[in-house]
């Protein structure tokens, strides 16, 4: 399914074009995840693009089901939303190319009938399906396609794919090469606009300031009017606007059950439904602990961390970047931020891990911890400071103790200019590190 030159320059330039679904003009870029997709679709029966809602999702099905003269059907459409709930054969039976079902998670009655229909015909790219909500954690769902399914993430935009190239930082740290002594010339303040920024596409697309803010506002009114709502099926959920206020006022710490209980007015067992359905959204996606000891690492708390640090410094009511530079929440947000491009790097990465965080007794800690399938782990730590010193390695230091062979390096992702070595497999590197990585 080889593009055409104007679909190249549209996706490679992120140029308006209009879609030939919607009649709408929208933003595309390369998505780094494409490559992966197309194999998937290539030997896999069904295959599912999962993630919050604006992320891109349907733009990428639009243009492969355009390509491919396939069918796009959208459940956003009330009339074949009906169809898919009263009569789901009929909208999967007698398929000849490829068929992209957006929203499926409107309809989970139609997956039976796309599990009779790809048994019945077993070629494969037959199906692309996007959810904005993850009810392929429920076990009857789950079932209906084991074996026929792959899924594959799709977070908002990365910092490569804005400026159109590619790159991995955990590629990169997991190699062990010695870095490149090189200088960066970003700013505190450019760090700071990316930081509020975020990676949603159509906030990209639009000036800073009112019109960046009014977006952010209808995601989140929408979100919890019609996906949370939905998903849940109840109507009581007027605490969750406050809920995600407290949760993005809290980001980078630890999950206290308890004390968010307190803080929000919210029964634990009430708050434990919302969490877990911001969870199923992708709205809220917490950071693990790790721990040498597999067993500890089920009762250590998570992290809380959004979705997008734009989304998260709006509700923390930090949009503008110029007061971003001088406010004590920038180190938060710039933690998420990085974790974020870290998750987004790794659907594209050649080495797969899996992020944690990372936490003594002592409370030495270390913000993010990436862990090979075959236990090798590498530490970043974040700091929004021009300058590190020895304090800021300990957490790390503390992790390569705690990993003993499988350490690989550490690194301190900070505001300065300079890669500068600190010994034993630790560096401090320029945060454009993240989409610069310059090992070897």
């Amino acid at each position: 399914m080889a593009l055409g030159l104007v679909a190249q320059l549209t996706l490679v330039l992120g140029v308006l074009v209009k879609s030939p679904f919607c009649g709408e003009y929208i933003a595309m870029y390369r998505r780094h995840i494409e490559p992966a997709l197309r194999a998937a679709l290539a030997d896999t029966r069904v295959v599912l693009l999962n993630g919050a809602r604006q992320t891109g999702k349907s733009t990428l099905a639009e243009e492969l089901a355009r390509e491919g003269g396939g069918r796009y059907l959208t459940l956003d459409d009330p009339t074949l939303l009906g169809t898919a709930r009263s009569d789901p054969a009929a909208l999967v039976q007698g398929a000849t190319g490829l068929t992209v079902i957006d929203e499926v998670q409107k309809a989970p009655e139609l997956l039976p009938a796309l599990k009779r229909e790809v048994d019945r015909d077993k070629r494969p790219g037959r199906f692309l399906l996007t959810g904005s909500a993850n009810i392929f954690l429920l076990p009857r769902v789950a079932e209906s396609l084991a074996g026929r399914i792959e899924i594959l993430p799709l977070q908002p935009l990365s910092q490569d794919e804005v400026a159109g190239r590619t790159a991995s930082l955990p590629d990169a740290l997991f190699s062990g090469a010695p870095w490149r002594t090189r200088r960066s010339s970003l700013g505190r303040l450019d760090v700071c606009q990316r930081v509020v920024a975020g990676g949603f596409p159509e906030v990209l697309a639009r000036d800073v300031g009112a019109r960046r803010a009014a977006w952010f506002s209808s995601y989140v009114s929408s979100l919890l009017q019609r996906d949370v709502r939905d998903l849940a099926n109840i109507d009581g959920l007027t605490e969750m606007p406050r809920l995600l206020g407290l949760l993005a006022a809290r980001a980078s710490t630890l999950m206290n059950m308890a004390e968010l209980s307190r803080a929000s007015g919210i029964a634990h067992s009430t708050l434990k439904r919302y969490l877990t359905l911001l969870e199923a959204t992708f709205i809220l996606q917490p950071l693990p602990a790790w721990s040498s000891n597999l067993g500890k690492r089920f009762v250590k708390s998570p992290k809380i961390h959004l979705v997008d640090a734009g989304l998260t410094a709006h509700l923390r009511g930090e949009p503008d970047a110029e007061h971003l530079m001088l406010s004590p929440a920038v180190g938060p947000l710039l933690e998420t931020f990085v974790l974020q491009e870290l998750r987004k790097q790794l659907s594209w990465s050649q080495q797969a891990a899996t992020p944690h965080h990372f936490r003594t007794p002592a409370g030495r800690e270390v913000d993010i911890v990436l862990e090979a399938p075959g236990g090798k782990v590498v530490g970043i730590e974040v700091k929004a400071a021009a300058a590190v010193d020895t304090a800021d390695f300990s957490g790390l230091a503390a992790l390569a103790e705690a990993a003993g062979k499988k350490f690989v390096c550490g690194v301190v992702l900070y505001l300065g200019e300079q890669a500068v070595p600190r010994g034993g497999n630790l560096w401090a590197l320029p945060i454009d590190a993240l989409w610069r990585p310059t090992a070897g």
